[in-house]
């Protein structure tokens, strides 16, 4: 594997961890065994013994590589690509697009955390892969497991004039401290991180286990332009918890070393005997924000600041249709890809519509959704005329607009459920007998670790299993109105044990209420 890894003198995540473990988990035992990027010396034996040759164990630890065992799919493996605040380009697409038509099922999956998903190749294949990503500047290292996932941020970061500041960069230098580091590869649990100045909330801040928020701090007389910082937010775990405000505000220039630093602290002090019980939630739930808070400033080596003035709005925009730059002349255009799974056709045809309309620039969303920058107003017209757009669309229906899904179990041995085609019947089913439905947010989750955030949306869709005349059958639990933004809220269970058949009928009752709100 030619991914690089930083050879920096490893801590092995046991300072400062405690002594009164009663029990060791798998999971530490793994990843005592050896490093998990470790693995990477293990992929030749593996790739010239086939997938049965990897041991159990090794299974999870690939993952530190971002290459996932799918049980569904024995011997068909899934890649998650870090593309840090969604940022991708023309070229890559071309390389995806042909990774997933040779190797692949021909489509891959964009996901909630702005990354893609490469899915069905084999073992045989993924050194050639990575050679192939390498070229254009992607990897696939640390996207599973306990690891920092990849960083979030608003999709059009330095295009949008709602905006505080441009935090791309900022998001860049932390991701580029974390990986293919040992220093972060032995934390107690996954780590979500996101960082934004945008003013519209188009990211999921209350539901990071970090989250830097645009404000502004006046200091020593002059305003300065930075981020509040936001700790111990999740999804799973037992549920949706807000992030809880630090009370600090951090400058640009120092705000990744201060993210490394909160990271370090969870890696050391993280409990690590129960699983469901190890977020970095729980860490700030024993010890209190005001410990936590004196332990960074310890580790940081300087009294933070308190928190500046929040700068984020009161309204959230996802993004979707034709919105002008701040760039004169210029506009980002926000395409609707149904419950994020494109096929290597379409992939193929957005390359060529941003190199023809724009510059080759692309970027993710945390809808599933893409976005073409910097296209000349005097080429809207010739591409809004574009047959992709039939397909993936600028003015799309509302409905369309809101449905965001997880994987789903076809390819998730998590999830309960199948998400993504029950979504797509859901859309269907609602597009025909609704008119004039408002804007709002419809999001699948195959099991309660959250992935399709449906905690967060207006409507959100939890699968489970249950009993229908003594027959196992597929249903969900429905939610209303969670909220991820300034004032975040954990949402009710409105609906239980509704089974998916009679779902797309139960919504139909439910979606014009929402609208009438």
């Amino acid at each position: 594997m030619s991914q690089i890894i930083k050879k920096k003198p490893k801590t092995n995540g046991k300072i400062g961890r405690s002594k009164e473990r009663i029990k060791i988990h798998p999971a530490e035992l793994l990843k005592q065994k050896k490093n998990g990027l470790e693995v990477v010396e293990d992929i030749p034996h593996f790739i010239q013994n086939g997938w049965e040759s990897i041991p159990t164990d090794e299974r999870d630890r690939l993952k530190y590589v971002g290459v996932f065992y799918r049980r569904q799919t024995p011997g068909a493996f899934m890649m998650r690509l870090r593309m840090t605040s969604g940022r991708t380009n023309s070229e890559q697409f071309r390389v995806i697009a042909k990774i997933s038509e040779l190797q692949g099922p021909g489509y891959v999956d964009l996901t909630t955390r702005q990354q893609i998903q490469l899915r069905g190749f084999t073992i045989e294949n993924v050194q050639t892969i990575w050679d192939q990503l390498e070229e254009v500047g992607l990897n696939s290292l640390q996207t599973g497991f306990d690891n920092i996932r990849g960083v979030t941020g608003c999709p059009v970061a330095g295009l949008t004039p709602n905006e505080l500041l441009d935090a791309s960069n900022i998001a860049k230098k932390y991701t580029d401290i974390i990986v293919g580091n040992k220093d972060f590869t032995d934390l107690p649990r996954k780590f979500n991180v996101g960082i934004t100045g945008c003013l519209d909330n188009c990211t999921h801040a209350a539901s990071q286990d970090i989250a830097l928020i645009p404000a502004l701090k006046e200091i020593d007389g002059v305003e300065q332009k930075g981020f509040n910082v936001m700790v111990g937010g999740k999804m799973g775990s037992g549920g949706f918890t807000p992030a809880t405000d630090l009370d600090a505000f951090v400058s640009p220039d120092n705000a990744p070393k201060l993210c490394a630093d909160i990271t370090q602290i969870f890696r050391d002090n993280g409990s690590r005997n129960v699983r469901n019980k190890s977020r970095f939630a729980f860490l700030i739930l024993d010890w209190g924000i005001d410990k936590f808070r004196q332990e960074l400033e310890t580790r940081y080596g300087t009294e933070l600041y308190s928190a500046g003035k929040d700068m984020r709005g009161k309204k959230k925009t996802d993004h979707t249709g034709i919105f002008a730059q701040k760039q004169k002349g210029l506009n980002y255009v926000g395409l609707v890809v149904p419950v994020g799974r494109i096929n290597t056709a379409q992939l193929l045809n957005v390359a060529r519509i941003a190199d023809v309309y724009g510059t080759g620039d692309i970027r993710l969303t945390q809808g599933q959704n893409i976005i073409i920058p910097n296209v000349p107003d005097e080429k809207i017209g010739d591409l809004t005329s574009e047959t992709l757009l039939q397909e993936l669309r600028y003015d799309p229906t509302e409905i369309s607009r809101g449905m965001v899904s997880c994987t789903g179990m076809d390819y998730c041995h998590f999830s309960l459920i199948e998400t993504k085609e029950r979504a797509m019947e859901a859309i269907n089913h609602l597009e025909s007998k609704l008119d004039n439905v408002e804007p709002l947010t419809i999001h699948w989750s195959g099991c309660p670790n959250g992935c399709g955030n449906h905690m967060t949306a207006d409507i959100g869709l939890l699968g489970k299993k249950t009993k229908v005349n003594g027959v196992v059958t597929d249903a969900v639990d429905v939610f209303l109105k969670g909220d991820s933004g300034p004032n975040p809220k954990t949402p009710p269970k409105l609906l239980e044990n509704v089974t998916c058949d009679d779902l797309p009928k139960v919504l139909e009752g439910l979606v014009p209420y929402l609208s009438r709100r």
